[in-house]
């Protein structure tokens, strides 16, 4: 699994919008269209003036996200709705493997995958 971060910062006003967008428009329309993409997560917090987010995008491998970004994999994705609510963003996107420990039912479990390059 390969988790891509990217941050960007709206006005406040614009904040509770863009985090609909994220969640409820384009996520799952990601779910739906591309293979190999495995969720996100959303972070959000105050900032100054602005309200900052983190996006976490999961991948099953590096293939699925240049099937998704390109072969210039670091540059962002941004739909005209995002672009229009962002006040500002990072120009490229990071890559990491990913490890998650995460609580079922019943037990913990903790799981790894590599990076492929």
């Amino acid at each position: 699994m390969i988790t891509r971060m990217w941050r960007g910062w709206t006005a406040a006003v614009d904040a509770d919008t863009y985090e609909r967008f994220l969640l409820e428009e384009l996520f799952p329309r990601m779910m739906r269209t591309i293979a190999g993409f495995a969720g996100a997560d959303v972070l959000r917090r105050p900032d100054g003036d602005e309200v900052a987010f983190v996006t976490l995008t999961r991948f099953d491998s590096l293939d699925a996200i240049r099937a998704f970004a390109g072969d210039d994999y670091e540059t962002p994705v941004l739909e005209p709705t995002a672009r229009a609510l962002l006040a500002r963003y990072d120009e490229r996107a990071v890559h990491y493997d990913t490890a998650t420990c995460a609580r079922t039912a019943a037990t913990s479990s903790v799981t790894s995958t590599g990076f492929a390059r």
